[in-house]
């Protein structure tokens, strides 16, 4: 079985945990785990969680990101959210979650205006 979760060290500390596919009631565990094995290694100054390979979430998966952020904030790690498709902004947005997992207005419009990759593929 392939990972849902692929990460990536910045050279300055910061770590990237891309989201591929769906995250629901079958890898909500796996991406939980991977969120807090990455926070323990380090711990990072920031995680960042890149939802642009993402196609889906339901409420597991947005517990398993709680989760990630909820660790993150007891090890002082900052723990953001990037790279949302439009649907799972409204679906964060609607859930009360764009402020906690840092989203901003800018990265919404950048998001919004970016190509669409799967148009281009």
């Amino acid at each position: 079985m392939d990972s849902s979760i692929r990460t990536a060290l910045a050279d300055d500390g910061t770590v990237t945990v891309t989201v591929v596919g769906e995250i629901d009631f079958s890898n909500a565990d796996e991406v939980a785990d991977g969120l807090r094995d990455v926070i323990a290694d380090g711990p990072p100054p920031t995680v960042h969680v890149d939802l642009r390979d993402a196609s889906f979430i339901d409420s597991t998966g947005l517990g398993a990101l709680i989760d990630g952020y909820r660790t993150a904030t007891e090890r002082d790690v900052r723990f953001v959210v990037v790279n949302p498709s439009v649907p799972f902004r409204r679906v964060l947005a609607v859930t009360g979650l764009s402020d906690l997992f840092g989203l901003t207005e800018a990265g919404a419009r950048q998001r919004e205006t970016a190509p669409d990759r799967a148009a281009s593929a």
